[in-house]
Parts: C-alpha cells; sequence; structure tokens
C-alpha cells in the first residue's frame, strides 16, 4: 500500500489530504480565524457551577464559554470520582487550569479537562497521570511489550540531570513503533523542558489567558500522521517546506527523504482529484462500484447511513446480492466516516441479511475497515434489523460542518414547502385578509414559483376565490422571495 501527504498551504487556510493508493482517504482543514484548539492549556475562571449537572462552566477567552464536567475534574476522581460533589472542588470565581479536549461544535462551547497533557513525536506526557500505556494501534504484542520495557529502563535509570519521576504517565504513540532507547530519552527531555515552561506560565498568568498552543496544521502532521510506511509528502508552500524540514532535521531525520517542495503549477489538491473528492463528500448519495449506495444523514444527534443495493442486480440469487453489497458499503462507509470526520453515534442500516453467517463476515469486514481510522471506535452486533450501532469518538467538527452553513431557505430541514402548499396558504391568507378588511382589489407579492402555479394549474381555484370575496387579485413576483415567502397587500 502506498500512501502519501498533500499539505496545501495559503494565509488564510491550511488542508492536509491523506491520500492512500491513489485514494483519498482523510483530509484536516485548519483556518487561521477558526484554528482547532485541542490540546491547547488555558488559565481558566469558573463562571458557574451547576451541581445538579455535575459541570461548571469555565471562561478561557473563546467566544463560547467552555464546559467541564465533574468526570474531567482530577481532584473530584481522587475525592469519591463520580459520587463527589463537584461543588467541594469548584466555586464560582476560581481560577483553574484546563485543557481542551473537544473544539467548540454548533451551539456548545470547547470541552475542558484538569488532566493535562503535551505530546511529542512518540509519547504524550501526563504529569501526575503515573500511567504508563501503549498506543491501541500498535497491534503487534512483542512491539508493545518491548516498548514497555523499554520505557520503564529509561524511568527507572533517569538521566544526568536527576531521577526521572516515576509517577507522571506517558502513553507510547503510534509513531513510536520501531522506535529505539536514544529516541524516547530525547523525546522525553523534550516534554520536560515544555512542561516546566508550562509551569512557569501557570503560576504567572492570569485569567483568562492561554497556557500552552499546540502546533500548527502542517507541523501537527509531521508529528502525528507520519510513519514509516510513508511513501512521500508534498508541501506547495516553500516558506512551510523550510519549517518543516527544519523540524525533520531535529525530531525526523528518517523522513527528509521523503519530503518534497511542490511549485507545480497545478494545484496540489487537484493530484488524486482530490478537490472532487473533498466536493463528493459533502453529499447525501455514495455510489458504490456494483451500482448500490449509501445515504449518509448527519443530524445533531446522530449520523445514520442506509445501504441500497440500487442498480445491482447480481448475478446468482438475492441473499447473494445483498451480501455483497453490504460487503462492498461496510469498506465504503468506513472510509467515509474518516473522510468526513463523523463522530459520536452512528446507526448504519445494512440490507437485511437471513444467513447468519453473512451478518457476521459483514460485521467483521467493517470491523477491518475500521482499523485504519485514528479516532477510537466502538462496534456493536448485526441486531434483527439489520442495524449496527457503533460510536467514534468525536474531537473536531465534520467535514461539512468546517466547509458549509444551515440553508438560509429551509433552516436546516433539508426541504421546503411545494409551489403547490404555498399556493393554498396563498388562498388562506387572502380569505383572512377578505374577511378582516375591506378592499376590491389585493396583491400577492411571491416567488416565480408560486406565481406561475397560480397563474395555471390553480387559475381556477383563483377565479372561484374572487368570485367568493368579492374582489379581484393580482400577482406580483418577486425575485428576491425563497419558495416559502409571500405576501397579500390591500389595493
Amino acid at each position: 500500500m502506498s500512501e502519501e501527504i498533500l499539505i496545501n498551504v495559503t494565509p488564510v487556510e491550511t488542508r492536509v489530504a491523506v491520500v492512500e493508493n491513489g485514494v483519498l482517504q482523510e483530509v484536516y482543514i485548519e483556518r487561521t480565524r477558526s484554528k482547532g484548539i485541542v490540546g491547547n492549556i488555558y488559565q481558566g475562571k469558573v463562571v458557574r457551577v451547576l451541581p445538579g449537572m455535575q459541570a461548571a462552566f469555565v471562561e478561557v477567552g473563546l467566544e463560547r464559554t467552555s464546559f467541564i464536567h465533574a468526570s474531567d475534574i482530577v481532584a473530584l476522581e481522587q475525592e469519591g470520582g463520580e459520587h463527589a460533589d463537584i461543588r467541594s472542588k469548584i466555586r464560582e470565581g476560581q481560577q483553574l487550569t484546563v485543557q481542551v479536549t473537544k473544539d467548540p461544535m454548533g451551539t456548545k462551547g470547547a470541552r475542558l479537562s484538569t488532566r493535562l497533557s503535551v505530546s511529542s513525536r512518540y509519547l504524550v506526557y501526563m504529569p501526575g497521570g503515573s500511567h504508563l500505556g501503549v498506543s491501541h494501534r500498535i497491534d503487534d504484542e512483542d512491539e508493545r511489550q518491548r516498548l514497555r520495557g523499554l520505557m520503564e529502563k529509561i524511568l527507572r535509570d533517569g538521566d544526568d540531570n536527576e531521577p526521572l519521576v516515576l509517577t507522571d504517565g506517558y502513553i507510547l504513540r503510534t509513531a513510536a513503533e520501531g522506535a529505539g532507547e536514544d529516541e524516547l530519552r530525547a523525546d522525553i527531555a523534550f516534554l520536560r523542558r515544555l512542561w516546566l515552561a508550562v509551569e512557569r506560565r501557570m503560576k504567572r498568568d492570569t485569567a483568562p489567558s492561554v497556557i500552552y498552543e499546540d502546533l500548527p496544521l502542517f507541523m501537527r502532521t509531521m508529528r502525528d500522521l507520519v510513519h514509516p510506511g510513508l511513501e512521500k509528502i508534498r508541501i506547495d508552500s516553500r516558506e512551510s517546506f523550510q519549517r518543516v524540514d527544519e523540524f525533520a532535521k531535529d525530531y525526523l531525520p528518517e523522513i527528509r527523504s521523503k519530503l518534497e517542495y511542490y511549485p507545480g503549477e497545478r494545484p496540489i489538491f487537484d493530484l488524486y482529484s482530490v478537490e472532487d473528492e473533498i466536493q463528493r463528500a459533502l453529499g447525501r448519495k455514495v455510489e458504490l462500484k456494483s451500482g448500490g449506495y449509501l445515504i449518509i444523514d448527519q443530524t445533531e444527534a446522530m449520523t445514520t447511513i442506509d445501504i441500497n443495493t440500487g442498480a445491482f442486480v447480481g448475478h446468482r440469487n438475492l441473499e447473494e446480492t445483498i451480501f455483497k453489497t453490504n460487503l462492498e458499503a461496510a469498506a465504503a462507509l468506513a472510509r467515509q466516516l474518516r473522510l468526513r470526520n463523523l463522530g459520536g453515534i452512528i446507526i448504519i442500516d445494512f440490507i437485511d441479511m437471513k444467513d447468519a453467517e453473512h451478518r457476521r463476515q459483514v460485521l467483521r469486514a467493517l470491523e477491518r475497515a475500521m482499523e485504519k481510522d485514528y479516532a477510537k471506535t466502538s462496534i456493536t452486533g448485526v441486531s434483527e434489523l439489520g442495524l449496527v450501532e457503533m460510536t467514534r469518538k468525536r474531537t473536531r467538527e465534520s467535514l461539512e460542518h468546517v466547509l458549509c452553513e444551515t440553508c438560509h431557505y429551509c433552516h436546516g430541514r433539508g426541504s421546503l414547502k411545494s409551489p403547490e402548499t404555498v399556493c393554498y396558504e396563498v388562498f388562506r391568507e387572502i380569505l383572512r385578509e377578505a374577511r378582516a378588511y375591506e378592499s376590491n382589489s389585493l396583491l400577492v407579492l411571491a416567488s416565480q414559483e408560486v406565481v406561475d402555479r397560480l397563474l395555471d394549474e390553480e387559475s381556477a381555484s383563483v377565479a372561484d376565490l374572487e368570485e367568493f370575496i368579492g374582489a379581484s387579485i393580482r400577482f406580483q413576483v418577486e425575485t428576491m422571495y425563497t419558495q416559502e415567502q409571500f405576501d397579500v397587500v390591500l389595493l
């Protein structure tokens, strides 16, 4: 499998595309005016405590007040976990050092935690965490044990200056696979220096203020997405390429040969049709090669995915056709979840399969396809209705929410009243006006589609209404009106 990363940098926006075998798998977008803040550490001020919800609102200097739950407050865990009263450790006006775990989404503020951590290439450092973990994406048990043993040895030995703090926690990231002792020691030393700087600012700065900001997207890409199997990293900004090259020289010398400045006249996202794939990822319908298709609907509560055979008629029998469509859909929807960055509760409506073995194979195909996903996922079995419930960890906005806004015409419904429906609403409004006021003539202002219908299919109904109210009715097209808008004016 060949994998490339394409990085498109402009003054207003940075975009990163992960391409496997020529097919777009993931896209990350960061805009200068609305940068992602997950990982940022703030000195915050508690503005409201909600004991009934075991939560509090914290002002950290963002547009919306941020939110922290009792389960994310370390001091409460030590006092009694979820049964401890949040008011025993949190009060209004209190200064609190917090880290963002979820970006603001929709009308919701950022989600916070007092469990602080900072990241490097191979490690996540958690002061006071007393936990040594290994990324679940490193699935080779021998490698997991090797890394764990290496870290335990380094922490026991300490360094030349002082012993390392054994009570602090570390997580070995996916990128640590194959790393040696010297690389891990260098990362630990870097994280200790970084944390000392953070601690100095925590003591010095008052709320609300930023204590620590994570790297910009193109630098985080080097830290989080680069792995030994990566073939090439192309960057279309010379300045960003030079910064990445300097970063790689210090921390990732083995990938410098894979870095490439892309000066081509053709936009970098036109390679592998990335731009077209992004546009397709904003649509509801996803075509399958067999002729079947998926329908993806994203709501505030959950995402639903419906699978249909469409034009696929198969070659043997109906059950085999359904099985083949579901297998293809399992792989396609796993890619769509990554590409669209859909999170939270996801309900998948596979086409109903009678054969229990077929259901098992489809579920296994979905699990295998989701193994490539960086986000944490949990999948249930196939129900009798053919539904699969799953969750996917959501830490940032979906692609649709980043690139789109709610339709001003339908206000998010996804549909408009038909011209016929609006015509009948017009008739009812005319009757109201005629009963309330005396007039010989009325003017209806409406959209082109509604006026056309009133003058054509509904012309007989208009004539009957004129006779009934004893007044003439005129119509005027208002080009700025939506299909649902109209006014009835007395003349």
